[in-house]
């Protein structure tokens, strides 16, 4: 595979019909995507959805990206992952991630510091007493960490990590703590726009939510951001973040990632025309089958 290739799509699914979910999954598929990750919000249950799509695919690996450990204890994690894995042939990836204080409260639990929490959940689904068939391949286990911490248990609990919104340098030292044994799955928002301010626009705005929220500017400034980057979403921050530009500045910074350390990077497609409708032309020339 080109290293400028993406592995898979995140798509956020829940204003979308059931035929349009359908058929953008098979637009993937077709296209020779390897996987779809699901967002886990308040909107449609992402286990359901997954069997929704794997039950109208037939290669495509469907993902949660990611379940929170908040909604569903980790007995119900591990029935709905071993029963995805064994009815799709294994085709099932089980995404895992604390998410952040508001969410948690807004589901009525009491916020639990993030590497405990994740720690007992993992220990959960390996002791969870299910009975169900083995599946033909069991669904790896892979839990959204950032922080040195949970990319420690990533490497010692599960299958590999999962970040998002993170730059290039903190995948080369996540790529450290994991090993070299574990998988690296990178999520990178794209846009394909070569108009610098039309396409940072795009960026800042999709980058607003996260902006006010902890978690991330801990971390983004482990990398030198400081708060005048966060008041708007700077330039800096947010080339820093986002894949912009034509396909070859695009697949360069999939390149970038994974020789950084990436087993696989995952596209957020940020779409620069003003219909808001997923950006086909981005997706179709990034596709491995376009190689």
């Amino acid at each position: 595979m080109n290293p400028g290739t993406p592995s898979g799509l995140l798509l956020a699914t829940d204003s979308m019909s059931p035929e349009a979910i359908t058929a953008d999954a098979l637009r993937l598929e077709s296209l020779g995507y390897d996987s779809l990750w699901l967002p886990d919000l308040f909107g449609r249950d992402v286990f359901i959805l997954a069997g929704f799509i794997l039950a109208r695919t037939t290669r495509l690996r469907v993902a949660t990206g990611i379940a929170h450990v908040y909604a569903r204890d980790a007995v119900a994690a591990a029935q709905g992952a071993r029963t995805l894995a064994e009815l799709h042939g294994g085709r099932f990836v089980l995404g895992l991630g604390v998410s952040h204080p508001q969410a948690a409260e807004r589901r009525g639990h009491e916020w639990i510091p993030p590497v405990r929490k994740m720690r007992a959940y993992l220990e959960g689904i390996a002791a969870a007493p299910v009975r169900s068939p083995e599946p033909s391949r069991a669904a790896p286990v892979y839990i959204a960490a950032h922080g040195p911490k949970l990319l420690a248990l990533a490497a010692e609990l599960a299958d590999g990590a999962n970040t998002y919104l993170m730059p290039v340098e903190h995948t080369r030292q996540a790529r450290e703590i994991l090993g070299p044994d574990k998988d690296l799955n990178v999520v990178l928002p794209c846009c394909l726009c070569a108009d610098p301010d039309r396409a940072r626009a795009v960026g800042r705005k999709a980058l607003a939510v996260y902006l006010g929220l902890p978690a991330y500017r801990r971390q983004w400034t482990r990398f030198g951001f400081v708060e005048d980057d966060f008041e708007a979403a700077s330039d800096r921050l947010v080339d820093s973040l986002v894949a912009w530009g034509d396909e070859a500045a695009i697949r360069e910074r999939i390149a970038a990632q994974r020789d950084a350390g990436a087993s696989h990077v995952q596209i957020l497609p940020y779409n620069a025309e003003p219909k808001g409708a997923l950006p086909w032309k981005m997706i179709e020339a990034l596709g491995p089958g376009s190689d």
